[in-house]
């Protein structure tokens, strides 16, 4: 990768974004004055619904929002800048949109070896926050539903339908059971990595994939309150802010303080070059939060072994914006993905053909292998959504083993346990253009996941598994911070709890012999980025704004309409 690429989006990011009231998110500072907005407000002190009310006077109070301590306000844009001088108010943001982001990718990740040795998810129970969860045959155990909770936060409906045709697709990758797909009227099975999951939905995203911050953020606090083991959002939105003050962010963190795995996409916007960082430093929000385990995605090339899997061009890649925060932490198979259907109704089914997977049944009278009609139980999705449910399959395994696991520990195993052995490259041309990928540590993380190996690993976190950050020491050289994120020590600190297995090997970091995590040292001095680096990642450290005309997420971002960000993602 040219490090002038990469060298290029340190210095920059700060000083365009947080120019003017350092309390307000930028895109209030230029609001009419004359009209109300809808805005997440965070304090300072533990909330309550006294401080909520005496903070923001002459505004409503549309909701309460624990996990990102504050609340969802309507109030009028000309409070924006007092309500912002008072001291009690911590950042002012938007609620700002978003939207959502197997037979050969189970053993593909050897969580089918897993459940050979009874490994199936019994006794946890997975979070789906997206846009709801059709109950399928696939979703039962002995006619019993495993879906234990459901609860709609879309303003104006209270089914827990998935309209959409997302979240019961991401709902069948973590916890399908395969039951619509197996007998002998079958060829395929098509089953989930956690196969006994219990599922709580909890819909978030309307019809059309939509939703906002608030949503999410409602959503997290009643996953914190029901105790869930873990949560999954395969949705995203882009970056505006450090991740210290992004509301969502901030409630993600919450949930993991409070002891729950969050397994978040990492994006899929790798194929945007209109801020010249060709895909680097896309990670959305909140994959950006150096707590979470944020997940890509590869290509499983429908095969059963990984050697010629490849990174799905389109998969997001770090460091994050703003903060620079290493990401993504893992990559697992999430393109062509098959999964439950919701409906022939769902808007994903109707939209395009594309999608439609041809039926495994085989005719009574002939027994024949050949594919029957279209199938009305699964279809085929692709991009980093349907990767990040993989990795709470993988997540729910290890807690099935060990439920006194912490959230650290299973974010530790799992990258440390994930393959280290990359091709140095990969090309795909389509109609779009012709796209490289390079397989440094901000593409493919710590590694691809493997199910088997992570339940194997005995390690466990006595400090916290949190991503660390890229620094620019000299101008080309970027390398991987010590030990600390704001102050916190991190599980890889100085003193290294794994021996001197690599967390990182030398194929994820740099083209030198001296790996990141060496025997001597747990971030060892080795540059990610040699002289000899392939190109690739301008503006990350540059000067130029990444707002803009020419911004990271412009008008060529390929997740700007919700319509593509799925289905036209396939390679």
């Amino acid at each position: 990768m040219n490090t002038k690429i990469l060298a290029g989006l340190l210095l920059a990011t700060a000083s365009g974004l947080f120019a003017g009231n350092a309390k307000l998110a930028h895109e209030l500072e230029s609001i009419d004055p004359n009209g109300s907005v809808d805005v997440i407000v965070q304090l300072k002190h533990p909330v309550n619904d006294g401080l909520l009310s005496s903070v923001v006077r002459g505004g409503e109070l549309k909701k309460k929002l624990n996990a990102a301590n504050g609340g969802l306000y309507r109030l009028p844009a000309n409070m924006l800048k007092s309500l912002a001088s008072d001291p009690e108010v911590v950042y002012i943001s938007p609620d700002r949109p978003l939207k959502g982001l197997l037979e050969y990718a189970e053993p593909t990740i050897n969580a089918n070896i897993a459940l050979q040795n009874g490994w199936s998810g019994t006794g946890v129970t997975v979070a789906i926050i997206d846009s709801g969860i059709t109950v399928s045959g696939d979703l039962q155990e002995l006619l019993l539903n495993r879906i234990s909770y459901s609860k709609s936060f879309v303003p104006g409906s209270n089914s827990t339908q998935d309209a959409y045709g997302h979240g019961t697709h991401v709902a069948g990758i973590v916890g399908g059971n395969g039951s619509n797909s197996s007998g002998l009227l079958y060829t395929h099975s098509f089953v989930g990595i956690a196969p006994n999951v219990k599922l709580v939905n909890l819909r978030v995203l309307d019809q059309n994939g939509q939703g906002t911050d608030s949503q999410v953020i409602a959503a997290i606090d009643e996953a914190i309150a029901l105790k869930v083991d873990i949560i999954n959002l395969s949705l995203g939105r882009p970056v505006f802010e450090s991740y210290t003050v992004d509301p969502l962010c901030q409630a993600v963190e919450q949930a993991w303080k409070a002891g729950i795995v969050v397994v978040v996409a990492a994006g899929n916007d790798g194929r945007v070059n209109t801020a010249g960082t060709h895909g680097y430093a896309t990670i959305t929000a909140p994959g950006n939060d150096p707590y979470v385990i944020t997940v890509g995605a590869m290509k499983d090339q429908a095969t059963l072994t990984r050697s010629d899997d490849t990174i799905a061009s389109y998969s997001s890649k770090g460091p994050t914006i703003l903060d620079h925060i290493v990401k993504p932490d893992v990559v697992a198979p999430g393109n062509n993905i098959n999964s439950m259907l919701a409906g022939t109704n769902a808007t994903l089914y109707q939209t395009s053909t594309t999608l439609l997977e041809k039926s495994y049944y085989m005719s009574l009278p002939e027994l024949s292998l050949s594919p029957g009609p279209y199938s009305n139980n699964y279809f085929k999705l692709s991009g980093t959504s349907m990767a990040a449910p993989m990795v709470s399959g993988i997540a729910a395994l290890l807690l099935q083993k060990d439920p006194t696991l912490t959230p650290d520990t299973i974010k530790a195993r799992i990258m440390k346990t994930a393959t280290k052995t990359f091709p140095a490259s990969s090309t795909v041309t389509d109609s779009t253009g012709t796209y490289i990928d390079y397989y440094d540590i901000f593409t493919v993380g710590a590694g691809y996941v493997d199910a088997w190996a992570a339940l194997n690993c005995t390690d466990r976190a006595t400090l916290p598994a949190l991503s660390p950050t890229a620094v620019q020491t000299a101008p080309g050289v970027v390398k991987i911070s010590n030990t600390s994120i704001g102050g916190t020590a991190a599980v890889w600190g100085s003193a290294a709890v794994w021996g001197s297995a690599a967390v990182w090997g030398s194929t994820v970091t740099d083209e030198s012999t001296a790996a990141v995590w060496g025997s001597a040292a747990v971030w060892g001095s080795a540059a990610v980025w040699g002289s000899n680096a392939p190109a690739g990642t301008a503006a990350v450290w540059g000067s130029a704004a990444v707002w803009g005309s020419t911004a990271v997420w412009g008008s060529s971002t390929a997740d700007t309409d919700a319509s593509n960000v799925l289905y036209n993602l396939t390679e």
